[in-house]
């Protein structure tokens, strides 16, 4: 029996810096206590022709895309949900009541009920482990990919010892300090209210479940979890015909490893600049996040005609 699903207040918030957008929440009906998934949405009446689908990763939440949100809304609309245990979406306080499918079945469902089309997925870290199989099992509703940092694991392979290190770290630690991990995996010096905005969704250690979960569910020859969801879609990414564009940083040691196979793996991905964003770490949207979001827009004009 999962523990109920418990929110954020609100007030913890209220200092986030330069994230004014206003909050939605969509309910993830098919989730144990029917958690509410936050979003920010800057064109809700989807009126543009283009829709960028933002999702971020461990152990981040939508704040993270705000260097890119600016640029990529004068393109089309721009949807940023916070997964469940992140952000403003309703968190459970047990590691257990955490699994691939819980992630995998509530982005799918609030994709669904928003009625997304057009998509141009932009993924990071697990925004990619569980984005590109919703997209890869729902091809009608995308148009493009955007892998960042990110893989779609067969669950068969060794990590790399940086990332053991990190899991390690979560795993031992008495309070999980999510500014620091954030920093450490982050070229730019943070400020301190930007490190608080990592922080507020947390005022509670038990709040911090799916954040203490998620890097030891990765698929991988030694653990994981959802790894049959991720090699099946591996095995339809290397048949992806629609746009791809794999865009990594050049500084990112848990990650670098897996862009080339990547980008060999998906067809269309070498019709797309071999493109490095250099200087930037894991968390490349807080490092380069406006470059980035120009070469997304760019992207999007090359493959659309427009």
């Amino acid at each position: 029996m999962a523990s109920e699903p418990v929110s954020t207040p609100e007030e913890a918030f209220a200092d986030v810096p330069d994230f004014d957008y206003e909050p939605r929440y969509v309910t993830i009906e098919g989730a144990p206590g029917q958690p509410e998934m936050a979003y920010v949405d800057t064109d809700p009446e989807g009126e543009a022709e283009e829709t960028f689908l933002c999702l971020h990763g461990e152990p981040t939440w939508g704040f993270l895309y705000r260097k890119m949100i600016p640029t990529l809304a004068e393109r089309g609309r721009v949807v940023v949900p916070d997964a469940l245990g992140f952000g403003r979406s309703d968190k459970y306080t047990e590691r257990e009541d955490y699994d691939y499918r819980l992630h995998y079945d509530a982005t799918e469902e609030f994709i669904e009920t928003l009625d997304l089309t057009d998509v141009t997925l932009v993924c990071q870290d697990w925004g990619g482990l569980i984005g590109l199989p919703v997209a890869m099992n729902n091809p009608e509703r995308f148009a493009r990919i955007v892998p960042m940092n990110t893989d779609c694991p067969t669950g068969t392979a060794e990590m790399a010892d940086e990332w053991y290190d990190f899991r390690d770290f979560v795993e031992r630690v008495e309070e999980l300090p999510i500014g620091m991990l954030i920093q450490n995996a982050t070229a730019t010096e943070l400020s301190d209210e930007e490190l608080a905005a990592y922080e507020a969704p947390y005022p509670e250690e038990e709040l911090k479940a799916g954040a203490r979960e998620w890097p030891d569910m990765v698929p991988r020859a030694d653990g994981g979890d959802g790894g049959d969801i991720t090699s099946d879609a591996r095995e339809k990414l290397g048949e992806w015909e629609k746009p791809a564009f794999v865009l990594f940083a050049d500084s990112d040691p848990i990650t670098r490893g897996a862009r080339d196979p990547l980008r060999e793996l998906i067809p269309t991905a070498d019709e797309q600049p071999d493109t490095w964003i250099e200087g930037a770490m894991h968390f490349l949207q807080e490092d380069a996040g406006e470059e980035i979001a120009d070469e997304i827009v760019a992207f999007v004009d090359r493959t659309s005609g427009a």
